[in-house]
C-alpha cells in the first residue's frame, strides 16, 4: 500500500533570489572592501615610516664610521655641525659632512638634514626628516645617536 500525503497548494517553487537580498549582498560585500582598502592604505604608509626611519639609522651609522676614522677631529670640534648649519671647508670633515647631508637629502627627501655634535668622548648624530605621509602626520620626525669615542 503507498501513502501519498498531499497539502495541498503548499508547494511553492523559489523562483530566484528577491532583488533585496543581492542588494544587502552587494553592500556587504562593498563595505568590505572599503576596509580592505583602508587597511591597505595604512599598511603601505606605515612601511614608508619604517623605511625612512631605517634610512635615517644607515645614514647615521655612515657618518658614525666618518667621525671613527678622524676621531681627533672630533674630539676637537671640526665635525660639529647644526641642523641650519652648512658644512664649509676642504677638510675630511667638511666634505664628509657634505657627502652626509647631500645623501640625507636623495634618502630622505629635500627636507631632512642632519647635525653633528662632539665632545672629547661622546659624539652626538641628529637625523631629522619630514614624516607627514606618515600614519600619524607628524611633519618632523628626528633620530639621536649617541657613539662615545
Amino acid at each position: 500500500m503507498n501513502f501519498c500525503i498531499s497539502f495541498g497548494s503548499s508547494r511553492s517553487r523559489q523562483q530566484g533570489v528577491g532583488l533585496i537580498e543581492v542588494l544587502i549582498t552587494l553592500l556587504v560585500l562593498s563595505i568590505g572592501l572599503l576596509g580592505l582598502a583602508g587597511l591597505q592604505l595604512a599598511s603601505l604608509r606605515n612601511n614608508q615610516s619604517a623605511m625612512e626611519r631605517s634610512m635615517g639609522v644607515v645614514q647615521s651609522y655612515s657618518i658614525i664610521e666618518a667621525i671613527r676614522a678622524d676621531a681627533d677631529s672630533a674630539k676637537t670640534g671640526r665635525f660639529d655641525l647644526g641642523l641650519e648649519d652648512d658644512p664649509a671647508g676642504n677638510t675630511f670633515p667638511a666634505k664628509s659632512l657634505l657627502m652626509w647631508r647631500t645623501q640625507l637629502k636623495q634618502n630622505l627627501g629635500d627636507a631632512a638634514t642632519g647635525a653633528v655634535s662632539c665632545t672629547a668622548t661622546l659624539c652626538t648624530v641628529t637625523v631629522e626628516w619630514d614624516d607627514s605621509r606618515g600614519l600619524n602626520g607628524d611633519a618632523s620626525q628626528q633620530m639621536t645617536t649617541e657613539v662615545h669615542l
